[in-house]
């Protein structure tokens, strides 16, 4: 593994059994002010979490032993670190897996060094966003149907009460469809409201997380009413929202 450094910056872990990429990759992210510690395995990544806070993990898909996703997969099962993936392969199938269990973005190999470090920049701001404690800026609430959003404890709480867990990017995109609601959103306001200058032009992550947040709103009672797909258009948060 490598060593870590400045204590004040941002620690990402660099998950790459490539020694030759590991390598560029914390180069970048060094050069950039990070802090970027490289893991070989998935056990490496297990043996930094217990000695150091991460505050991202990029994760190469195909690793020696456990692999990516099912790292990815751990990760969000026992913490909000959030999780970039990168892989060497091209296929939709790998992408939309991904997303699926949780990763925040998804990068395919060969990546131009600019992009990935715009990517890392646009996960970690909407992260320290999501923990920033300010008196001058009051948690937002909303509420619809009985259901509660709150952004500054990055919660949602169904009629009944309960909490629905989200990962970043659903919280995000619920959040974007809430501040417009009755309005039809296309996935480029989505995109840009979401992920800002990290999207590429043909980015279909908000397909992917759409689904899920649906699927997640859908397994409580009128949740599944509440995203609309507009042919043709994009997408309507169809109930109104109070503010407070």
């Amino acid at each position: 593994m490598g060593k870590i450094g400045r204590m004040d910056a941002s620690c990402i872990a660099v998950v790459e059994d490539d020694n030759e990429i590991r390598a560029l990759v914390m180069g970048l992210l060094d050069r950039e002010g990070f802090v970027a510690v490289g893991c070989r395995t998935a056990s490496d990544y297990d043996r930094l979490a217990e000695r150091q806070r991460i505050d991202l993990a990029i994760l190469d898909v195909m690793l020696p032993g456990e692999d990516g996703f099912s790292l990815c997969r751990r990760i969000r099962a026992a913490a909000d670190t959030p999780v970039l993936m990168v892989t060497a392969r091209s296929d939709d199938i790998d992408r939309i897996v991904g997303l699926e269990i949780g990763a925040d973005d998804y990068l395919p190999k060969p990546f131009n060094p600019r992009e990935l470090i715009a990517r890392v920049r646009a996960i970690l701001r909407r992260t320290r966003d999501a923990n920033r404690i300010g008196v001058s800026a009051p948690p937002e609430r909303w509420r619809f149907a009985g259901w509660m959003i709150d952004s500054g404890a990055r919660s949602l709480h169904t009629p009944e009460g309960k909490s629905v867990e989200l990962t970043g990017g659903e919280f995000d995109l619920l959040l974007a469809l809430v501040r417009h609601p009755l309005r039809v959103l296309n996935r480029d306001q989505l995109l840009d409201w979401t992920r800002g200058r990290s999207a590429g032009p043909f980015d279909r992550a908000i397909d992917v997380q759409l689904g899920r947040l649906r699927r997640k709103l859908h397994a409580h009672p009128g949740g599944g009413t509440l995203i609309k797909t507009i042919r043709g258009g994009g997408y309507q948060f169809t109930a109104p929202v109070e503010r407070g």
